[in-house]
């Protein structure tokens, strides 16, 4: 199962690792890739539920506006 989000606030490498960091936590997470430029976060993995994916990122201190 593939996600995608659109993450807001993201800037530097540090937030990418905080983000990356934040989602490889979640239990089912196999994999994460982020890109800085358009804001898209793809997270790949079993049984991935939106309101967990989107309260990890909250919790790392950015928005999610769109998922997907």
């Amino acid at each position: 199962m593939k996600k995608i989000m659109l993450v807001e606030g993201m800037s530097c490498g540090h937030c990418e690792r905080a983000v990356k960091n934040a989602l490889k936590e979640l239990e089912g997470v196999q994999d994460v890739n982020v890109d800085l430029s358009t804001g898209k976060v793809e997270v790949e993995g079993d049984s991935l539920q939106d309101n967990l994916l989107m309260e990890a990122v909250d919790e790392a201190g950015y928005s999610v506006k769109e998922i997907g």
